[in-house]
């Protein structure tokens, strides 16, 4: 049964004014920051188009984007464009070079985590560790990439997978767990990651996947990756093929989820012709054509309904059909331009390695006008319906937000491709919202690995918090079924 909203008292109040100093030390340490780099984007007046600021470049120099007060969320109405010029600055933020790493890379100011939001333990000789290769959805669906695009190995080769977290994520979390152990904090609550809280997630693949010719289009690395005894390591090179960041930015404390992709892994699938087809191979698909959904359905525990022939389902997450834009809750093809066109901006500044990848959307809400309370409000009152589509709603963005390599085959919930409709499109919210796995509500569920280290600190197993997941998301899409 959930646990009721209590009344505050003094400890309870003194918690909450604990966690707001928190966030606020780390706002006045995002204003510092921001005093140095540019507080606004610009969009080129007359045509209105969407593009990235010179001061991004050279990616060694890229500063991060202005987030908190006095940058271009602050205020009460915002521009579809400011969304996606803050997903491509963060990511070349993550990106940049330190130290011979990427940033996101260098254990400092952000680090390796678990999929219960525990630091990972570095490996010697290597920058990342790999463990994880199972995808989101309780399908357990598993990527392995196609044999034949690198003839000399021939052989398919499983995907896996990294997160990471900001320091100022992981201890406001280690706050909120201490206040929810101590009841100080009920488990329904209005709490909200401040801004800085930033999650990456990251898909690597063993580099013997890509022809060596092909391979300096990657960023590679070295990975400590888990053997089978699932004790020990083997030191491999790697190549990163896509990333999630998502991060919170000032009146957005659901997040922005953006996503990132390698530019020559898999087609988008072309609605008009009612098929994905490629000339050539591709990393995760084959040469050839498919038409529907088996290449993007998994079998539980088994394999895809058909092998290597992986694809976007739509180009940057905006849904459409045959006939053209679907009817959604914002107007097209603004969103969808507007992502074209900051890429190309970028791809035209960018000299090394990542001008090879490309942003594939992000989603958000709509939250202009709305004080914080009432935004915190909304998140939980939206519960599972954050993320519906249909005319009228709040979500905003690509709304049918998805990477090819994380969320393969959870792109939708349909059988048939002719099924899918604006009632029924996927996205980051489908999973991701304010009802945690035990049922409870606050906007800091949005976020899995933490609501995993909630559980986890309370004794449940992996598999037991795996278990919860999986039916959590269940009944979110028995809801979603209910609304259509």
């Amino acid at each position: 049964m959930k646990k009721p909203i209590i009344a505050l008292n003094a400890t309870l109040l003194a918690t909450i004014l604990a966690i707001c100093f928190l966030s606020c030390k780390n706002e006045k340490k995002a204003k510092t920051v921001e005093t140095e780099v540019s507080t606004t984007y610009n969009e080129k007046k007359g045509d209105t188009l969407c593009l990235s600021e010179a001061s991004w470049f050279p990616h060694s120099q890229t500063p991060p984007p202005a987030e908190g007060k006095g940058s271009p969320f602050d205020v009460s109405s915002t521009t579809n464009c400011i969304f996606h010029q803050w997903s491509w600055q963060k990511f070349l933020w993550v990106t940049k070079p330190e130290e011979n790493l990427p940033l996101f890379l260098n254990q400092k100011e952000i680090i390796q985590v678990t999929d219960a939001m525990e630091p990972v333990t570095q490996q010697a000789g290597a920058h990342v560790v790999l463990t994880d290769t199972i995808q989101a959805g309780f399908e357990h669906g598993v990527l392995k990439t196609n044999p034949a695009y690198n003839s000399a190995t021939d052989k398919a080769i499983t995907v896996h997978y990294s997160i990471h977290t900001s320091l100022i994520m992981q201890k406001s979390a280690e706050t909120f767990k201490a206040a929810l152990a101590s009841g100080k904090l009920p488990a329904d609550n209005l709490q909200t990651f401040p801004v800085g809280s930033l999650e990456l997630k990251v898909s690597w693949v063993d580099a013997k996947a890509i022809p060596d010719n092909i391979l300096k289009n990657y960023y590679t690395t070295t990975a400590a990756v888990i053997n089978k005894d699932g004790k020990t390591y083997t030191n491999t090179k790697v190549a990163l093929l896509g990333m999630h960041v998502v991060g919170v930015v000032e009146n957005h404390p659901e997040f922005i989820w953006a996503t990132f992709e390698h530019n020559d892994m898999a087609p988008n699938y072309d609605w008009k012709a009612n098929s994905a087809s490629s000339a050539s191979e591709k990393l995760l698909f084959a040469k050839g054509s498919t038409t529907g959904l088996d290449g993007i359905t998994f079998i539980k525990d088994d394999k895809p309904v058909l092998a290597s022939k992986a694809y976007d389902l739509f180009q940057y997450g905006v849904p459409v059909t045959a006939a053209g834009y679907m009817d959604t809750s914002q107007k097209e093809p603004e969103n969808f331009n507007h992502i074209k066109e900051i890429n190309a901006s970028v791809a035209k500044n960018l000299k090394d390695v990542w001008k090879n990848y490309f942003y594939n959307g992000s989603i958000w809400i709509d939250t202009d006008s709305l004080t914080p309370i009432q935004q915190a409000k909304k998140i939980v009152s939206l519960g599972g319906s954050i993320g519906a589509a249909i005319p009228g709603s709040s979500a905003r963005g690509s709304l049918n937000c998805a990477n090819v390599t994380m969320e393969t085959f959870t792109q939708t919930s349909q059988e048939n491709i002719s099924d899918i409709n604006v009632t029924n499109l996927q996205n980051c919210f489908t999973c991701h919202n304010p009802i945690s796995f035990a049922g409870n509500t606050s906007p800091i569920y949005l976020s899995h690995i933490f609501d995993a280290y909630i559980q986890s600190s309370e004794g449940k197993s992996k598999e037991e918090i795996d278990l919860m997941k999986d039916e959590q998301h269940k009944k979110t899409s028995e809801f979603l079924r209910t609304l259509n």
